[in-house]
């Protein structure tokens, strides 16, 4: 930045040079990048474009002021996305290595369950009542929620989402915060707003539903990261279809009413018209988009390697839950993610 040209001094003058406002001006710097470094995201270059992901740390305190209980229970839920089959055909996922990051949650005894299962209240515990939970958002002037998931991070702050669940639309949503463990109104484990949200480039330029997949970098709370307070889930990529997986979330749509943690399990098929996604039969409902679904899930733990999260219905067959192939482009998303 020019500044303004500065008076020469006098020959022999020895009055002190004043550094006052020069000292403010660097401690207010300085206070400017702790605030961005404490909330795990750093500054973009000089001379990048702005990542309208971002949220200052003020906007993440008018998020956290924003959610009163009252709002989130008057929160509604943003509707599984309902897909025409007329709507043209879309390259499948780009592939690539298979990689799985083991969870980091800790282990939990809970009993076994009925597999599969078409949609009920998840009764076993575990790690997995921590690590999901509910989303949170406003978007077109109104209150709205999804599902999400926290995961295995080397910034332990990562949650995943569906994409529509951070921008949809054209527009990023604002006051997203993240609500762990999330049951019947009650917060067990705090409210953890969103510092940067991201999706894959082909949501976030063209909303592709191969693609439908999201992400949020969630501030410290109180000092301490998210997956340092629940735990989190491990994550896999590019492992194939046809899997044992079970899906969770918060249905808040009828018959359910977002208050109970849902889950669906079976053996999921492939997609038979979009090409790139996994079907799994699953009754829920608008709000448990963004849910995760984990294969090699342990009924016994609660833990699993999330593989995918719920996206989208076609309009004909309402009790079909589908999900996005975790190829490439989700695994560079989570690399963005966790790196921020």
């Amino acid at each position: 930045m020019i500044g303004r040209p500065r008076s020469p001094r006098p020959a022999g003058d020895s009055t002190p040079v004043r550094r006052a406002g020069t000292r403010r001006a660097l401690l207010g710097a300085l206070a400017g990048i702790a605030a961005l470094l404490a909330t795990g995201v750093t500054a973009a270059p000089a001379g990048a474009a702005p990542d309208p992901g971002l949220r200052t740390p003020s906007a993440q305190q008018d998020a956290l002021s924003f959610w009163t209980a009252q709002r989130m229970r008057e929160a509604t839920p943003l509707d599984v996305l309902s897909v025409d089959p007329t709507d043209v055909r879309r390259a499948a996922p780009r592939q690539g290595r298979a990689t799985v990051v083991p969870p980091s949650a800790p282990a939990a005894a809970v009993g076994p369950l009925a597999f599969p299962h078409s949609g009920g209240p998840w009764s076993g515990g575990g790690a997995v009542t921590r690590t999901a939970g509910r989303v949170f958002f406003t978007y077109q002037g109104r209150t709205a929620s999804c599902s999400g998931n926290a995961v295995t991070s080397a910034n332990k702050s990562t949650v995943l989402t569906a994409g529509h669940c951070v921008k949809l639309e054209g527009a990023w949503h604002t006051n997203w915060v993240f609500v762990p463990g999330y049951h019947d109104g009650q917060r067990p484990y705090g409210t953890w707003t969103a510092a940067r949200l991201l999706s894959t480039p082909q949501w976030t330029a063209n909303e592709d539903i191969n693609y439908d997949i999201g992400a949020a970098v969630v501030a410290p709370l109180d000092g301490t990261r998210l997956t340092d307070a629940v735990g989190g889930q491990g994550v896999a990529f590019n492992t194939g279809y046809s899997k044992a997986m079970y899906s969770f979330g918060f249905p808040a749509a009828a018959p359910y009413d977002g208050e109970k943690f849902i889950y669906c399990s079976g053996t999921t098929f492939r997609d038979f018209l979009l090409s790139g996604d996994h079907g799994l039969t699953c009754n829920m409902t608008g709000g448990s988009s963004g849910g995760p679904w984990f294969t090699q899930f342990d009924e016994a733990t609660g833990t699993g390697l999330q593989s995918s999260v719920n996206s989208f219905k076609y309009n004909f067959l309402p009790n079909a839950m589908y999900g996005p192939y975790f190829g490439a482009d989700a695994q560079n998303l989570y690399q963005s993610a966790q790196s921020s």
